[in-house]
């Protein structure tokens, strides 16, 4: 079981947020930011006994912003604020999305910004350390006023409605789990639901998920690349050092250093009859998988902070005591590097689908047998398992569609500029799934490639080769080939084949 991962309102990264919300690792709250967060609400109460004008509290919300309302009402209207706000639709989103952004809104909590009391944050904290998550649909969020939709549904639990799902993915209603788990429910004061639905916790937790998933794929994508390079007893001189540092792209250097790594000691390796140079596919996976390890970094670069944000609104001031509205809660940043992820995963699965169809093919793969058979004719070997890599890449194009730019003006035209970030992020989330499985066919592909000519492969090749032998045998006659990817894609999805990646590397 990971260690307890402490909440500081500060010091959350991708890596944590991965062991909360994939490892299941608990939360503590850091004593110092509780001792914030409390300082905070007294900040706010102030400004509410001085009669200052605050949204959300004295007045309605989103285009209802004019309307005023009593302190009485601010106080029994956050039980409405949840109920109405859990507008969404669909299947579940993954418990481990649901768990990271729970942890990512109590972290954003405790930068002492929100108005709410410590006894919300550490409700929250027990809810996500009891093992039950909340039941949260996929669609919803415009990404701007926060993700809203998704966050009412996951907060509701708090105060004793909507669902929680248990260990074996049971949904129970909330207020008979929280019995069970010994919690009980709260009751919200003034500008406690605000401050839970508004933020974009949800597009942050999708993105540090994907932060560790994806750079697990980019080193895959390079290990799976150098073992086709094998397979055709590729050129190396496109992956030499001193030609990546006369273009010193951090990623193009990493990816070039890893196939070096993977094929080094190979002695297949530029053993075929010189043609100088191989096919694009080939000779530009650096310059290729590098652009695709930039996007990934700013993707990062940009969910790392929201991961330590006060992304709500309004936002609370202790000195000078105010209340401000402004627009944190805005989500085109992420919104647009999730379009740009998705546009380099795309180009990440064209590329490799290229260097498939040149294994497969008779007239490009340099004497392998037709199709990787060894009965071509009466056998059609991996033939059709390209058709498949073909349709999810053209599914990955149309994933690839920007929605950032797709705003969709909402409350009366209050809300008039939207980013359309959640749904950035869940498209992320189903590219990445297609995008490994169009690496398991080029890796199924190779594997196979590999054993059809002579000639000792360098030890990482090797390595990698054994990895996908343990889990899918040779094909000697024709059989569904879907299943082999579908255990290939296990491998990747796992971790495992990066792992082995990053050994040859040394890191």
């Amino acid at each position: 079981m990971p260690d307890t991962v402490v909440l500081t309102g500060r010091t959350l990264d991708a890596e944590l947020v991965w062991e909360i919300g994939v490892e299941c690792a608990d939360v503590s709250l850091d004593r110092s930011a509780i001792d914030a967060v409390r300082r905070n609400r007294d900040a706010l109460e102030a400004a509410i006994e001085r009669g200052d004008a605050i949204y959300g509290v004295t007045t309605g919300l989103g285009a209802l912003v004019r309307e005023r309302v009593s302190f009485d009402e601010a106080a029994a209207m956050q039980r409405d604020v949840l109920r109405s706000h859990a507008a969404g639709v669909g299947q579940p989103l993954p418990s481990e999305v649901v768990r990271a952004a729970l942890a990512i809104r109590i972290n954003g909590l405790l930068r002492a910004h929100s108005g709410v009391r410590s006894a919300v944050v550490e409700h929250a904290a027990a809810l996500l350390n009891s093992g039950l998550v909340p039941r949260v649909p996929r669609t919803g969020s415009l990404g701007s006023s926060g993700d809203l939709a998704p966050s009412a549904h996951a907060f509701l639990p708090l105060i004793g409605e909507g669902e929680l799902l248990g260990a074996e993915g049971e949904a129970q209603p909330a207020a008979v789990a929280l019995r069970d788990a010994g919690i009980e429910p709260l009751e919200l004061a003034a500008k406690e639901a605000l401050a839970l639905v508004n933020g974009t916790h949800f597009m942050a937790a999708i993105g540090s998920l994907l932060t560790i998933r994806c750079a697990r794929l980019a080193d895959c994508a390079d290990g799976i690349a150098a073992l086709s390079l094998e397979a055709i007893r590729g050129e190396p001189g496109a992956f030499d050092a001193a030609v990546h540092a006369l273009r010193p792209v951090p990623g193009q250097e990493r990816s070039a250093a890893i196939v070096r790594a993977v094929v080094g000691g190979s002695e297949r390796i530029g053993s075929r009859e010189r043609d100088l140079q191989d096919a694009y596919s080939f000779r530009c996976v650096p310059q290729v998988h590098g652009a695709a390890r930039e996007a990934l970094s700013f993707l990062r670069r940009l969910v790392e902070i929201d991961l330590n944000a006060a992304t709500d609104n309004p936002l609370v001031f202790d000195e000078p005591t105010r209340v401000v509205s402004a627009g944190n809660f805005h989500g085109q940043s992420l919104a647009l590097a999730f379009d740009t992820l998705r546009i380099a995963l795309a180009d990440l699965a064209s590329i490799s689908e290229r260097r498939t169809f040149r294994l497969l093919s008779p007239s490009l793969n340099f004497g392998l047998p037709a199709f990787l058979t060894p009965d071509a004719g009466s056998s059609s070997g991996y033939m059709v398992v390209q058709y498949t890599a073909a349709a999810l890449l053209s599914e990955l194009r149309a994933l690839a569609h920007p929605v950032s730019l797709d705003t969709v003006p909402t409350s009366d035209n209050q809300e008039d500029h939207v980013s359309m970030g959640m749904t950035a992020a869940l498209l992320a989330l189903e590219s990445t799934e297609r995008l490994e499985l169009v690496l398991a066919i080029e890796a199924l592909c190779a594997a196979q490639a590999l054993e059809l000519v002579p000639g000792r492969p360098g030890d990482g090749a090797a390595e990698l080769h054994r990895l996908i032998r343990e889990r899918v045998p040779p094909l000697v006659e024709d059989r569904p080939p879907g299943a082999d990817a579908e255990a290939v894609r296990t491998l990747i999805a796992s971790g495992e084949l990066a792992r082995a990646v990053a050994r040859c590397v040394g890191e």
